[in-house]
């Protein structure tokens, strides 16, 4: 691709000079991100990443010293333009004319592979990699970190397909345990079958909202254990209305993904892992890792001194299995039947200390491959409200954005020439809502604000949007993002971008121009576009052509 024949033409030049083969060097070379105020090279090498035994402590005026030194034995060829020194790097400017033929010819050549096909990734080895992510809870809240995880999890796995690794989305339902005793003797209650089968999710959780008020009473516990065990001892009547609950709540959420551009390959859930769990307490027994407390509940001891000072508890005292050891078991399962090289958790922090627990048991239950489990967490999201008061619904959610930005659309003059302004209005908002939250570091919590996320200038996914519907050195962002699975490099990219051609959307006009500088600026339009449209799919935007 562009950069890269760039780089490789700059790392053959530095590697007679410093006597490094060239492919040790490339990853050293990397591109300046765009400035708007002044004008900035196009590449730089970091002198600190090629000295031999360079540490930390190397004075910082010793490496601005040899950067001045290497940049004095360099020379400009047809391909660098300038070469200068700067704090502990040299820089590299590029032939403008080559610079802008080359990367522009390698995007139409490239089309929606652009970035992709860098020298960057030659050494990544393609992988398959298992991926949960979303995972509600059956008649629970889909609460707004559901909606996080959704996209966050989105988000990687479109990363990752698109670098060519193979992957699995799995959803791990909320499907099992003593909730779904209350929900039965709840049904029995309160429950409708019409409303189950015209809105599974809402019904259930006001089926469970009611039942739980009532679940004071002693005998609405009896009950709700009785049907609990019932479950699990695989009753036919019982676990019939069982899987009514989960077959319909999986149709609808299947219907709402949709909405989001989400998709699963497999639809998992706690239930699935009922006996393997039991299986696991087996095994931790046999390895004599399992220990009994003197309230009779087992635990596994992940002390280093093995003095019981940090415990994971796995197994209760009647002998049932926990959270922890379902996805224990769902772990060993996953890896049976994938064959995995990565397996990526995608929940917020709050969870963290579970995954750590869950990975150490697994590494003393002698699995290796606990090492490329990874738990990729995310921040809270506070204050995000609906007209109607608190979100409990993910439709709630995707409602009130399209409902908001069609209002804001209604109110501008060129919104009428659009075909269907309610779907143009839900991809827009939806693009709204994922730039919001990706705009950060993940880890951070937010706070979350309408009508920040729904202005159409700054840096919005409506401005993303904008700039597409009007409307380089993207590989390494894309690099960035594949290392640490962060979406804002690529998000900041895009916005820059979007800002640079919104410049140049207005001082290179198109119409009245000579036909070969109109055909040049329509090409670096088009181009800009390309660009745009491959990274807002990334993100889970769908791009619009009007708005």
């Amino acid at each position: 691709m562009a950069a890269g024949s760039f780089r490789r033409s700059i790392a053959s030049q530095l590697s007679k000079v410093l006597d490094l083969p060239p492919e040790n060097l490339i990853k050293s070379i990397s591109a300046v991100p765009v400035s708007k105020k002044r004008h900035v090279a196009d590449f730089q090498l970091s002198i600190a990443s090629v000295i031999e035994n360079s540490s930390g402590d190397c004075l910082a005026q010793d490496l601005h010293l040899q950067a001045q030194q290497l940049a004095g034995r360099l020379k400009c060829d047809s391909v660098v333009s300038a070469i200068s020194a700067g704090p502990g790097t040299v820089n590299f400017t590029i032939n403008r004319e080559l610079l802008a033929k080359t990367v522009l010819h390698t995007l139409w050549k490239d089309g929606s592979e652009y970035g992709v096909k860098s020298e960057l990734f030659s050494t990544v080895p393609r992988q398959k990699a298992v991926i949960e992510f979303s995972s509600p809870n059956i008649a629970k809240k889909f609460h707004i970190g559901h909606l996080r995880s959704t996209i966050v999890g989105n988000f990687i796995a479109n990363l990752k397909v698109a670098l060519g690794h193979e992957v699995v989305r799995i959803n791990y339902l909320g499907d099992w345990g003593m909730q779904f005793g209350l929900l039965g003797v709840g049904f029995q209650s309160f429950g409708n079958k019409e409303k189950l089968k015209s809105s599974p999710l809402q019904h259930l959780f006001e089926v469970y909202v009611q039942i739980n008020k009532a679940a004071e009473d002693e005998n609405t516990k009896k009950l709700a254990k009785d049907f609990f065990r019932k479950l699990e001892e695989h009753d036919e009547q019982a676990l019939s209305i069982w899987k009514q609950f989960r077959d319909l709540s999986i149709e609808e959420y299947i219907r709402i993904y949709k909405r989001l551009g989400v998709h699963f390959d497999e639809y998992s859930g706690e239930s699935f892992y009922q006996e393997k769990a039991q299986e696991v307490l087996k095994m931790l027994e046999d390895k004599g890792l399992l220990q009994k407390t003197i309230k009779g509940t087992g635990v596994v001891d992940l002390s280093e001194k093995k003095d019981l000072s940090a415990v994971s508890t796995v197994m209760r005292s009647d002998g049932t299995s926990l959270y922890i050891t379902r996805d224990l078991a769902a772990a060993i399962d996953r890896m049976n039947k994938h064959s995995w090289d990565t397996m990526i958790y995608v929940t917020d922090k709050s969870q963290s200390n579970h995954f750590q627990h869950l990975f150490q048991i697994l590494k003393l239950m002698g699995y290796d491959w606990a090492e490329r489990c990874q738990h990729v967490s995310f921040g809270l999201v506070q204050g995000m409200k609906t007209r109607r008061g608190e979100v409990i619904f993910l439709e709630d959610v995707l409602n009130e954005v399209r409902s908001r930005m069609l209002q804001n659309m209604t109110a501008t003059k060129t919104t009428k020439e659009i075909q269907d302004p309610v779907e143009t209005a839900e991809k827009v908002g939806l693009a709204a809502l994922i730039v919001q939250d990706f705009r950060g570091l993940l880890a951070s919590d937010y706070q979350f604000s309408w009508d920040r996320a729904l202005q159409s200038r700054g840096d919005t996914g409506v401005f993303l949007q904008y700039t597409h519907a009007r409307l380089h050195r993207y590989d390494e962002v894309l690099y960035r993002s594949s290392q640490d699975l962060q979406p804002k490099h690529i998000v900041s990219y895009l916005l820059t971008l979007s800002h640079l051609a919104a410049v140049a959307h207005k001082t290179l006009p198109v119409k009245g121009s000579a036909p070969d500088v109109a055909q040049a600026r329509l090409c670096l339009f088009h181009a800009a576009r390309s660009v745009l449209a491959n990274g807002m799919k990334l993100l889970g935007i769908t791009p619009v052509t009007q708005m």
